[in-house]
């Protein structure tokens, strides 16, 4: 299997970035907090420049994957993103299965903290 055939089957890949790329902007559209209705994400970095942070050992030693998204009113805003595991999530990692199923509902901001001064982002997995 060639390095790109086995980049295909790892959990954290295109159909997720885009996934949860669209379920950030519905998210920030019924954020009770008013600053960031209006919020959109227009990208999320999902081959991020140092593949060892994206291996299953690291991710399983860490927890967490590091990337960029970008977000704000205009969706252009580069922001540095942490995704934290979550037990489900880090178990389907492991298998190399989808993490959509891992992202909390679009109807609660308790999985998201952003500070919009700084450009940071922390999202938390199921």
């Amino acid at each position: 299997m060639n390095e790109k055939e086995n980049k295909t089957d790892q959990s954290f890949n295109e159909d997720f970035g885009v996934h949860l790329e669209y379920h950030l902007c519905r998210t920030f559209e019924n954020s009770v907090k008013e600053k960031l209705r209006g919020f959109w994400c227009d990208g999320i970095l999902w081959h991020p420049f140092i593949d060892s942070k994206i291996t299953k050992k690291s991710v399983n030693d860490t927890r967490k994957i590091e990337t960029r998204a970008w977000i704000g009113k205009t969706g252009q805003y580069e922001y540095n993103m942490t995704i934290r595991f979550g037990k489900y999530s880090l178990r389907r990692y492991a298998k190399g299965t989808s993490l959509i199923d891992c992202i909390p509902s679009e109807e609660t901001m308790d999985w998201i903290d952003i500070d919009t001064e700084n450009k940071i982002i922390e999202i938390r997995l199921n």
